[in-house]
């Protein structure tokens, strides 16, 4: 839906099923919903989320076509594709395959170039266009520094096949489509630190010879062509904020966005997103107490990954939550952040908090810049594995989700 200059709705990532039939009968069940729910009358903005099964159907014309007729009689439309889950994403164990195949593989961008070439037929005139994506890799598939150089190189050379593949896309067809890489912990990108020194020292340095080579083959001097492409990098490839990602890190939404816009880097698309927060109580009777609560959070299915802040050391990782929980009577950390995405419109669930004032601040933000972003999608995608005592029917909980953000924006 659209509020003021803002395309803003869920992530489809919620429902599961991973062939085209299921995503498309999912859609056709909750979108109306979710319209009357909200009492929405006026154009419904979608965050479709497609599988790599799924991308292989839609692309047929039969199925595209009758997609886009649906989309119209819906009065809906698409505006940004979640392509960071490539295959299975509900009811089977994920954890870190998440981000398998990555960046460093042809599947990733075989895929990722299909969905782009369907954003491109699904995405309305005068609308830009965003796929969200994996932070290149996951850190712990790589045993040293040099490994992890070598991995960001192969992707580098991948995402500059998409950078052409968008430019010649935007000459054909007039339609602008950008590629946002989402940081998450643990992933080869981490935080905003982290994502800017890849995008000055890879993307751009390293690029901008590689565009200027393939787009710009007689252009009399290099330099002009290492700033011509060195645009079309930064327009084209951008960052997914994932809210919850980037308040596990501790980073300041204000100062981040700041830091973004300074290196040039845009952010394509805002993933309203919280995560699980609580301070460490000093007695072990009530350490105790919340290890039973938070053991309830430990599904299979997801990696829960889980940064303590500490009063000397800065910042602790945990890979996945029974590796905190491991620590829990003896850790001198002072707050745990866990990556678990739980409801936006609760700012607590008893024992525990969420991370839910970073999303307020963004969202004002937000409201105040309309040269942030134009993309929110709300990715709350944990219902089946939440504790009992946090359900709701997945209509009821997308329509209070966006009904709440919403309520934040006007």
């Amino acid at each position: 839906m659209k509020i003021k200059n803002l395309h803003v709705s869920y992530c489809s990532n919620i429902h599961a099923g991973e062939s085209w039939e299921a995503t498309f009968r999912n859609l056709k069940i909750y979108i109306p919903e979710v319209k009357k729910r909200l009492d929405h009358n006026e154009p419904f903005g979608i965050g479709l989320r497609l599988s790599h099964e799924a991308s292989l159907v839609l692309e047929r014309p039969s199925c595209m076509q009758e997609f886009q007729e649906w989309l119209k009689k819906s009065n809906a439309y698409v505006y940004t594709l979640n392509c960071f889950p490539y295959g299975g994403f509900h009811r089977t164990k994920v954890k870190e395959q998440v981000h398998a195949p990555d960046w460093t593989t042809k599947e990733r961008l075989e895929y990722t170039s299909r969905c782009f070439r369907i954003l491109a037929q699904l995405l309305p005139e005068g609308m830009d266009g965003g796929i969200s994506t994996s932070p290149l890799s996951y850190r712990y598939w790589f045993d040293s520094e040099l490994e992890k150089q070598e991995a960001r190189e192969k992707a580098t050379l991948h995402l500059m096949d998409i950078v052409e593949e968008l430019v010649r896309i935007r000459r054909e067809t007039g339609k602008f489509l950008h590629l946002d890489l989402e940081p998450e912990p643990d992933g080869l990108i981490e935080n905003s630190e982290e994502l800017i020194h890849y995008f000055k020292k890879e993307l751009v340095a390293k690029g901008k010879k590689i565009i200027a080579k393939r787009l710009f083959p007689e252009e009399s001097t290099s330099h002009l062509k290492w700033r011509q492409s060195e645009g079309l990098i930064l327009e084209h490839l951008q960052v997914c904020y994932d809210v919850c990602h980037f308040a596990i890190g501790y980073e300041n939404p204000k100062a981040t966005f700041q830091k973004l816009k300074k290196a040039g880097i845009g952010i394509g698309k805002i993933q309203l997103s919280a995560a699980l927060k609580l301070m460490i109580p000093n007695s072990s009777k009530e350490r105790f107490s919340i290890e039973k609560r938070l053991e309830e959070f430990a599904d299979t299915t997801y990696l829960h990954q889980v940064v303590g802040r500490t009063k000397e050391k800065g910042l602790i990782s945990y890979p996945d939550l029974p590796q905190a929980l491991s620590q829990l009577h003896s850790t001198k950390d002072l707050e745990w952040r866990v990556h678990f995405h739980v409801p936006i419109f609760l700012d607590n669930y008893g024992t525990f908090q969420s991370t839910q004032e970073d999303i307020v601040e963004v969202l004002r933000l937000v409201n105040a810049d309309s040269s942030i972003t134009n993309h929110l999608e709300v990715e709350t995608y944990t219902w089946e594995v939440l504790p009992e005592d946090t359900h709701l029917t997945l209509g009821e909980a997308i329509s209070q989700e966006l009904g709440w953000v919403k309520e934040q924006l006007l």
